[in-house]
């Protein structure tokens, strides 16, 4: 089961966890881009992941009708299903040969009402109905960039066309020096969204290194004092930043337009060793 093997998008090498019998990686190009636990579907490796998924803990209780963009080992689904039985998914994954890789070795047989749709995110987004999702997550990553397209006020419209009234957008993203992108990817979403949030650990929130930061984004209200408590309290010691110091962080950064000259940052060769 661990080695190499090719996908639609390039190769995909599986490497088994030292420490946890049914733990596996997901890595592209030397880029780690999935952990999960076949046993345990609830521990989660990557410290962004583990922040969404405190974030997702907060929602209204029961089940949830998610849609996720971007595949990888569907770890976000799994621990969804695990924690929230009911829960349906719909993932967009443009990778059918990942996908299949997926189904065979990881298990992704185990996770109840899941759908897939083999497309990239702007088509597959716009095959999901309207007003049909509590949750929309997207973490959608080529090797370790995000695609630009998926960062557009057009498409966050689209995605907010899929949400329900009262439903959360997550967004994961990465940056560094600067955080120019995050900037402009923050003012994108908040054009779209009324009530925003961001959350990174300290040092990438200042741009004093690479690194994972998480949007959160809803039409009518985020639980922030929760969101604030987790993530300070959490295993991933992060910052909650909302309301007048969001507009700080961005500073006058223009909303990404589909059409811009825009490139989403990548990490310098020392992030992943």
């Amino acid at each position: 089961m661990p080695g190499l093997y090719p996908v639609t998008f390039g190769e995909i090498e599986l490497l088994r966890d030292l420490d946890r019998q049914d733990g596996w990686v997901l890595s592209k190009d030397g880029v780690p881009q999935s952990y999960v636990d076949l046993q345990d579907p609830t521990f989660l490796d990557f410290d962004y992941v583990r922040l969404i998924a405190d974030i997702i803990d907060l929602l209204p209780e029961g089940p949830l009708s998610c849609v996720h963009v971007g595949g990888g080992a569907f770890t976000i689904p799994r621990y969804v299903s695990a924690t929230r039985q009911g829960s349906r998914h719909i993932v967009i994954e443009p990778d059918g040969l990942l996908v299949n890789l997926v189904r065979e070795q990881l298990d992704l047989r185990s996770v109840p009402k899941l759908k897939v749709i083999v497309q990239g995110g702007l088509e597959g987004t716009a095959k999901v109905w309207d007003a049909t999702a509590d949750l929309f997550v997207l973490d959608a990553f080529n090797g370790a960039t995000m695609p630009v397209e998926l960062a557009t006020v057009e498409y966050l419209g689209d995605i907010a066309r899929v949400l329900r009234p009262d439903g959360a957008l997550l967004v994961n993203m990465a940056d560094g020096k600067g955080l120019a992108f995050a900037r402009r990817l923050t003012a994108t979403v908040a054009a779209t969204f009324r009530h925003v949030a961001l959350l990174a650990e300290p040092g990438v929130m200042r741009g004093r290194r690479f690194g994972n930061l998480i949007l959160a984004a809803s039409r009518t209200g985020l639980p922030l004092d929760d969101m604030i408590r987790r993530a300070a309290g959490g295993l991933t010691q992060a910052r909650c930043v909302y309301g007048e110091q969001l507009t700080n962080f961005v500073a006058g950064a223009a909303p990404i337009h589909q059409g811009d000259a825009v490139l989403a940052p990548v990490p310098p060769p020392q992030v992943f060793g």
